[in-house]
C-alpha cells in the first residue's frame, strides 16, 4: 500500500512562481513512475509531468518550458511552476506507480489571478 502526499498549492498572480511538493509513503520501494495531473473545473484530468525512477521526464505540451519535474527520492517529487497564467488554475494530483496500481494524492489547488 501506498499512500500520497500533496503541498504547496496557493493563490498567486499571474507571472509568479509556486514549487509543488509530493511524498509518497507506506511500500515506497515498489514505487516506479511518479508524476504531476491537474483537473481545472469542468474539465477532465490532465497530464503535466511525469518522471520515471531512471529519471526520465516527460511534459505536457502546454507547460513545457515553464515548469520542472524533479524527483529527490524514490518517494518524493517537486513541480517547480514559473510564468503562471490563469489557465494554470487547477486542483494539482501526485500519483506514484507501484505496479499495477496508480495511488493518487486528495490534490493541491493552485489559482492563478490575473
Amino acid at each position: 500500500q501506498v499512500h500520497v502526499g500533496e503541498s504547496g498549492g496557493g493563490l498567486v498572480q499571474a507571472g509568479g512562481s509556486l514549487r509543488l511538493s509530493c511524498v509518497a509513503s507506506g511500500s515506497v520501494s515498489s514505487i516506479s513512475d511518479m508524476g504531476w495531473h491537474r483537473q481545472a473545473p469542468g474539465k477532465q484530468r490532465e497530464m503535466v509531468a511525469t518522471i520515471t525512477r531512471a529519471g526520465i521526464t516527460s511534459y505536457a505540451d502546454s507547460i513545457k518550458g515553464r515548469f520542472t519535474i524533479s524527483r529527490e527520492s524514490r518517494n518524493a517529487v517537486y513541480l517547480q511552476m514559473n510564468s503562471l497564467n490563469p489557465e494554470d488554475t487547477a486542483v494539482y494530483y501526485c500519483n506514484a506507480r507501484s505496479y499495477p496500481r496508480d495511488y493518487w494524492g486528495k490534490g493541491t489547488l493552485v489559482t492563478v489571478s490575473s
